[in-house]
């Protein structure tokens, strides 16, 4: 900085003002000095100034799997934000693995990260106790944090949007829904098996654990639990998946399976095409999932950019000092009719 001074011919103080947009320097004065930056090549260095401001203008992120779709735009919307605030954004993927979580969280920590915002993989987070000591923020996205962690949290409203698509398909005369969720360890999985219950009461159909599969995403899965639905002696005549990697993946299996799968709306009419209880199911997925408007799959869409937005957005105010209670927000899910939850329950067949 002295060499910029020097060669623009100012004071020290006048570029260390220009450098951090601080005002106070006439427009003649600043062309001077950014001319001299470019011309001796200057760069700010970060570690210094983090020293005498005692923040690292960065923040951390841990999601799930920065692969999916879902966090993908999460994490946009974070990023969006946080350089709308002037700062960095370090983002790590926990694979739904709680070490790895720990281990990324502790090793933003050490890198003395501003705040933090987590997806948690697991339900123990006190080894945070001693980073909220030291002064670290957090906001819980998605999911809550564990018992004993008093932090905000933004989730979206799992249970209402289950609920209001089974109620959905019981609404097109389904009295067979079955429903494809997530491990159930997972509070989002957990939530939406509750809310696709609480829809079943609501309607007074009994709940069927011999309707219900929990577990990963994984096509080998799927595909022995659809086989075993399909095969019952009183068989679905609906779906509602628990995500959007389970709807992809039920299609790919059903394709695989029947030949078919549930099909996109054509003039005004829901196509059958395949046997019934097999590629003539209605489905109701839960996350919307690119290609699901072409392909006709009705959808109970969350907004996972708000998601990410909301949460960035409260970490900030807690970073500026706002010391208020801690905040849960819970976000409103959306319908969406595209044709395969719309289809009607084929006519039973007489069993003598």
């Amino acid at each position: 900085m002295n060499d910029v001074a020097a060669a623009a011919g100012v004071a020290l103080k006048t570029v260390s003002r220009v450098v951090n947009n601080e005002p106070g320097v006439n427009a003649a004065t600043a062309l001077r000095v950014h001319a001299a930056i470019d011309r001796l090549g200057y760069r700010r260095n970060d570690s210094a100034r983090t020293l005498r401001r005692g923040r690292t203008a960065s923040i951390g992120l841990v999601i799930e799997d920065a692969a999916d779709v879902f966090y993908s735009s999460l994490s946009r919307a974070v990023e969006e934000t946080a350089l709308h605030h002037g700062c960095l954004l370090f983002t790590g993927s926990s694979q739904e693995d709680a070490a790895r979580e720990r281990d990324l969280v502790l090793a933003f920590c050490a890198r003395r990260v501003d705040g933090l915002i987590i997806v948690p993989a697991g339900t123990d987070h006190t080894y945070l106790a001693p980073e909220f000591e030291a002064g670290t923020r957090a906001v819980f996205a998605d999911r809550p944090p564990g018992a004993g962690c008093e932090a905000d949290v933004v989730l979206s409203d799992n249970v209402g949007g289950a609920r209001a698509g089974t109620a959905h398909l019981i609404a097109h005369g389904h009295r067979r829904v079955a429903f494809l969720g997530d491990l159930p360890r997972i509070f989002t999985a957990a939530e939406r098996l509750r809310g696709y219950r609480e829809a079943l009461a609501a309607a007074g159909l009994p709940y069927d654990e011999d309707l219900v599969a929990m577990g990963p995403a994984e096509p080998a899965r799927l595909r022995a639990d659809l086989t075993r639905l399909l095969g019952a002696s009183d068989p679905p005549t609906a779906l509602l998946t628990g995500n959007g990697r389970t709807t992809v993946e039920t299609l790919r299996a059903l394709a695989s399976i029947t030949g078919s799968a549930p099909g996109p709306v054509t003039t005004g009419a829901f196509p059958d095409r395949a046997p019934p209880g097999l590629g003539g199911l209605a489905l109701v997925g839960f996350d919307d999932f690119e290609l699901a408007d072409l392909l006709g799959v009705t959808v109970v869409a969350q907004d996972p950019a708000r998601l990410g937005r909301t949460a960035a957005d409260l970490l900030f105010l807690r970073l500026a000092g706002d010391d208020g209670p801690v905040t849960r927000f819970e976000l409103p899910t959306r319908l969406i009719p595209r044709g395969s939850g719309e289809r009607p329950p084929p006519p039973r067949r007489d069993r003598g």
